[in-house]
């Protein structure tokens, strides 16, 4: 049986929003194996989505302030570093580090997760998880190294 002194882990989560548009595309295949594989989200032209971030950080809650993190601390580096930068742009054409990459939502939730895991690493406080809605049906989760429990 655990006791009363013990720290408990929390986990508190904040959502963000971006739009974006995007190209499922492999420079090294050939134009035909793209349309094989990747279908309508191989268009030149690309395509958008109303994307979904969720940032889930996991710690301690600090006996002063009642909070494992201050959401409007996770707000302001998850809006400096992913809603601001990757909003209403079309990710393969105007984001360097998109260029070479298939921008899945596979993709997007390690690349958040290497943009904020060294933001949001705290003494008792870590991320958890992220995870990317393309749409309402379908997310993917990045636990990092960190293995889900």
């Amino acid at each position: 049986m655990k006791s009363s002194d013990e720290k408990k882990r929390v986990r508190i989560s904040r959502k963000g929003r971006f739009s974006a548009a995007h190209r499922y595309h492999n420079r090294a295949w050939t134009p035909d194996k793209n349309r094989e594989v990747f279908g309508a989200c191989n268009n030149p032209f690309g395509h958008g989505h109303n994307y979904e971030v969720e940032v889930t950080v996991e710690g301690e809650v600090d006996p002063d302030t009642g909070m494992v993190m201050n959401l409007r601390e996770i707000d302001a580096i998850l809006n400096a570093e992913v809603i601001s930068p990757l909003d209403h742009r079309h990710l393969n054409e105007e984001l360097p580090e998109w260029r070479d990459k298939v921008p899945t939502t596979e993709n997007l939730a390690a690349s958040i997760w290497e943009r904020l895991e060294p933001r949001l690493a705290r003494p008792n406080a870590r991320l958890q998880r992220i995870r990317v809605y393309e749409s309402p049906d379908i997310y993917a989760d990045c636990f990092g190294d960190h293995a889900p429990e």
